[in-house]
């Protein structure tokens, strides 16, 4: 049985990756924020940098299925 499922654990295993190495990314960064005293624009600039990046890996992720369920991946 788990020999049938296993592409879908291996892509939710994959996608938890990835959010969990988001995360780390984000904690990272906002302790080196914080300990180099940023002025808030810089601040802003790079939290925008990686929202953006988090947000086009979930827009890539989304554009994957609905082509995948039209038949075109």
């Amino acid at each position: 049985m788990l020999y049938d499922h296993i592409d879908t654990i291996e892509s939710l295993g994959l996608d938890f990756f990835f959010a969990a190495l988001f995360l780390l990314i984000g904690l990272a960064i906002k302790d080196v924020l914080k300990q180099g005293n940023v002025p808030v624009f810089g601040r802003r600039i790079v939290w925008l940098v990686l929202f953006l990046g988090c947000f086009g890996f979930v827009v890539k992720g989304l554009i994957q299925i609905s082509w995948e369920g039209t038949g075109l991946g």
